[in-house]
């Protein structure tokens, strides 16, 4: 009975897989393989080299709790900043354009 179960849920699963889901997969990964190779600000840079190498931001956010943290938004990304020194960068959503897999 058990297996008979699993068997069943197991051809469920691959209908699914089956009905569309990998083209958006594929479209996901190329857009993470994009944004990889995006010239960004990297964990542990500096507020001043983030200014020397991207020129100033568009929008500057106050600092929000303790440790401080602060953003600034670029037109294709946000840099949050702890302190001085950059905690992450956020690629906005429209930043990343994929191609449909030819």
């Amino acid at each position: 009975m058990t297996r008979n179960v699993l068997t069943l849920v197991f051809v469920i699963l691959a209908g699914f897989a089956a009905s569309g889901a990998a083209p958006a997969d594929v479209l996901l990964i190329e857009e993470v393989r994009q944004a990889g190779n995006m010239d960004v600000p990297v964990n542990g840079m500096t507020t001043a080299e983030v200014r020397a190498r991207y020129g100033e931001p568009v929008t500057v956010h106050a600092a929000v709790g303790d440790p401080p943290i602060t953003r600034w938004d670029y037109a294709q990304w946000s840099v949050y900043f702890e302190y001085d020194l950059v905690l992450f960068t956020v690629i906005h959503k429209d930043a990343v354009k994929s191609e449909e897999p030819g």
